[in-house]
């Protein structure tokens, strides 16, 4: 079948909830994938920073292959030992001592919001259960995450929304303290802003959340669901901005494809989760914990976070070429292969050229383009796809 026939299938039986393009894909290998026609397109998205080691990566594949013909599901009922080795490794490369496993960043997130609010009624009161999050944040899309996500149009319709949440604008040090109350227990944030363009912080902002907290007897969530696990070119991104946190979600890239999310704590924070208060049918089954092992060991040996510093470093000088050269870009920013390129227009026609192109990428915001490939990505893939976003960009101007 075509694209288009595929295409009119699914929009006659798959709710529309996505803005998705008329291409269907098939096959996919490091940072290429393959459409039903045979089209071949370079990936600069990997699956919304999914696929971190490029698409079917043989030592990800092997490992599934493995695991399916051995076990696939049990319940958390019983123990697994990929969930107990996923657990070590994860709480021995970070600042956490607990791991609890579901299944998407939204999950994650929602097990951080509800751990928190037992954490503070069980140490401050039943009154304190307010958390401070960022205006143009995004943590998810269950009723308390889009509560959570400070963007008003992701609330219309769903009102009324989750109570106890308030919003600040992402390095305002004076706004956050302003909301400071007795009911506040914790402040939740992503290290970088994802879904909003690729925001960093200002230098020594997150440092200074983390004292604020400190201060207050607050507890830090930190969504890494999009920039965790090697994307800005170290293992988690609070490890480029010299804090820690209490709590931290993860979840996209620790599975290389394979939805699994995790929500990581110190003791002192996750010793208020006890049985029945929270838990997944899914979270953490034999055959999500065998990806994420062998997904986050290659992150750990195989020169894969080297390369994303590497290579971010050159794409965002690529793309500050391209600045110079096309006024239609107002500003190139990123940390390792976290890089937007935003545009003084509506970028729709832009991203459409592109993939007609043969070049994958992402638009948000209306007029912000999302660089998001794999972290295996090569110097000539990089030169290849700017060669693409040249060439549409001359015939736009």
């Amino acid at each position: 079948m075509t694209n288009k026939e595929l295409d009119d299938l699914y929009r006659k039986y798959v709710m529309h909830t996505y803005s998705n393009y008329p291409v269907v894909l098939t096959r996919g290998e490091g940072c290429r994938v393959w459409d039903v026609e045979g089209k071949e397109y370079l990936d600069f998205l990997a699956g919304i920073a999914v696929c971190s080691l490029g698409h079917c990566h043989p030592k990800l594949v092997a490992a599934v292959k493995d695991q399916v013909s051995k076990l696939i599901h049990i319940s958390n009922w019983y123990l697994n030992e990929p969930q107990i080795r996923l657990a070590q490794l994860l709480v021995e490369n970070s600042f956490a001592d607990r791991a609890f496993f579901c299944n998407s960043g939204a999950e994650a997130n929602e097990a951080a919001i509800k751990l928190a609010r037992k954490w503070a009624k069980e140490t401050k009161g039943r009154g304190c259960y307010e958390i401070i999050c960022i205006d143009l944040a995004f943590h998810g899309r269950t009723l308390a995450t889009i509560t959570a996500s400070g963007q008003e149009k992701l609330h219309q319709g769903f009102e009324p929304l989750v109570p106890g949440f308030k919003y600040v604008p992402f390095n305002d040090l004076d706004a956050l303290r302003q909301l400071l109350g007795p009911a506040t227990a914790a402040i939740m944030i992503e290290p970088i802003l994802g879904e909003s363009g690729i925001i960093l912080p200002e230098q020594g902002y997150l440092k200074e959340v983390r004292h604020l907290c400190d201060q207050q007897g607050l507890l830090l969530i930190l969504d890494e669901v999009q920039m965790g696990l090697g994307r800005t070119g170290s293992l988690f991104a609070y490890q480029q901005f010299d804090f820690t946190p209490d709590i931290m979600t993860l979840a996209k890239a620790l599975g290389g494809g394979v939805p699994i999310g995790a929500m990581l704590a110190k003791e002192e924070v996750a010793s208020h989760f006890g049985p029945g208060t929270h838990g997944s049918t899914f979270g953490g089954n034999p055959l999500v914990c065998a990806a994420a092992i062998v997904s986050f060991n290659l992150l750990l040996e195989d020169g894969v976070l080297d390369n994303s510093r590497r290579q971010g470093a050159y794409l965002l000088q690529k793309l500050n070429q391209l600045k110079s050269e096309f006024p239609i870009i107002s500003e190139v920013r990123g940390k390792g292969l976290a890089v937007a390129l935003e545009l003084n227009k509506k970028g729709d026609d832009i991203i459409t050229a592109c993939r007609q192109e043969g070049l994958l990428l992402n638009l948000t915001m209306g007029k912000i383009l999302r660089f998001l490939p794999p972290l295996v990505v090569t110097e000539t893939e990089i030169d290849q796809a700017i060669d693409v976003l040249t060439k549409v960009l001359r015939a736009q101007s």
